[in-house]
């Protein structure tokens, strides 16, 4: 596979050796998550409050040095927004890990019923549509339903399953790099 970006030149993906040991490492990682889901939750948690807080923190300084070339008030309003969000989490952590488990629950339900409306109008692929469509509203409603039980096992559960995901994606295909060079 081989992606063509003009500032960088051609880009292709190889897999090192290093590739694997970093994949096999990430796995294990994965596996931990999963192993206490309880724990991954709140380190999710709390990663997004930090990152909300520190980000919210750069767009405010960020729009004092763009204070005449338009933009001012958007970045402002935007940072504040990010940077209280951010202490919110960081301060309510549960509430924080409620407010996502419903956000991720709303999406798994608006995901769902999309599927399955887009299934009445496609004839590719409907079963397939209507059988995600299915499953993803019964996540959805398993969310709204359980929602003590989901606030502490969603977000870590959803965390060690792409955890596991990235590091057999990186076993199995590698990282875009230079291609090597001829000698």
């Amino acid at each position: 596979m081989t992606t063509d970006n003009s500032a960088t030149g051609s880009l292709v993906v190889r897999r090192t050796p290093w590739d694997v040991i970093l994949g096999i490492l990430i796995i294990i990682a994965g596996f931990v998550l999963l192993g206490n889901v309880v724990f991954a939750t709140a380190i999710s948690v709390l990663f997004l409050g930090w990152t909300a807080l520190i980000s919210g923190v750069a767009l405010v300084v960020g729009a004092f040095f763009r204070l005449k070339s338009g933009g001012f008030l958007s970045a402002v309003l935007g940072g504040a927004i990010l940077a209280v969000l951010g202490l919110f989490m960081l301060r309510n952590p549960i509430v924080g890990a409620i407010a996502l488990t419903l956000m991720a629950g709303s999406l798994f339900l608006a995901s769902g019923l999309t599927r399955v409306i887009m299934a009445i109008q496609s004839r590719e692929s409907r079963w397939l549509l209507v059988i995600s469509g299915v499953i993803s509203i019964g996540l959805g409603l398993w969310v709204f339903f359980n929602i003590g039980t989901a606030t502490l096992t969603l977000l870590g559960t959803l965390l060690g399953i792409q955890t596991l995901l990235e590091g057999l994606t990186l076993i199995a295909v590698g990282r875009l790099r230079p291609p090597k060079k001829k000698s």
